[in-house]
């Protein structure tokens, strides 16, 4: 893989595996196994089946999770252990043939996207938590499911493209992060002035 390929790949699968990991492993071992795409020679192993029915299952679970309100936001706490660090692995095992600090670099550049992303999801799911309706969380979890599988595949179809538009959704995940943050600390400022 080239180098663009490499970074393409890293900051599509690490920004999506922060929305959704489980869909981001079932999709690129499906691309792989069914002759879609070549993964790198240390990711090739997601398109086994028992890697890809564990994945598949996950994402199943993750599915219905994820429209339940309030127990979603529960599910994306004990994710933010999990995404980050899976999206930093699949980074370094997409730049298997690169020298060791462009591995490290990848596998901590995927990270800190996956945590963006993860982050950025997380706090807008609980927002819309507030929301007495159940219909705008769904629709926002269609949404990231539909993005998880739509830019895995764009990581692996146009890696320079998937990098400029990662670029952008980092910085609107970003931004999204400072206003929902800014947000809570005056909503629980007029809360405790309140009380």
């Amino acid at each position: 893989m080239s180098l663009v390929e490499t970074l393409g790949l890293a900051l599509g699968a690490g920004f999506s595996s922060g929305l959704n990991l489980y869909a981001t492993v079932a999709t690129l071992g499906l691309l792989q196994r069914y002759g879609v795409l070549q993964l790198p020679p240390a990711l090739q192993v997601l398109s086994h089946p028992w890697v890809l029915g564990i994945a598949i299952a996950l994402y199943l679970v993750e599915f219905f999770a994820d429209k339940i309100p309030y127990f979603d936001t529960i599910w994306d706490a004990v994710h933010t252990f999990i995404r980050p660090p899976a999206a930093a692995l699949l980074a370094f095992a997409a730049a298997g043939a690169a020298p060791a600090e462009w591995r490290w670099g990848a596998a901590l550049l995927a990270g800190g996207v996956a945590l963006t992303s993860h982050g950025a999801k997380a706090s807008a799911r609980a927002a819309v938590n507030t929301s007495p309706e159940p219909i705008s969380n769904w629709i926002l979890s269609f949404g990231e499911d539909v993005l998880a599988v739509w830019l895995t595949w764009m990581a692996t179809a146009h890696p320079l493209a998937t990098t400029i538009i990662v670029v952008a959704l980092a910085a609107i995940s970003a931004f999204l992060l400072y206003y929902l943050f800014r947000f809570a600390r005056r909503a629980l400022r007029q809360f405790v002035a309140a009380g």
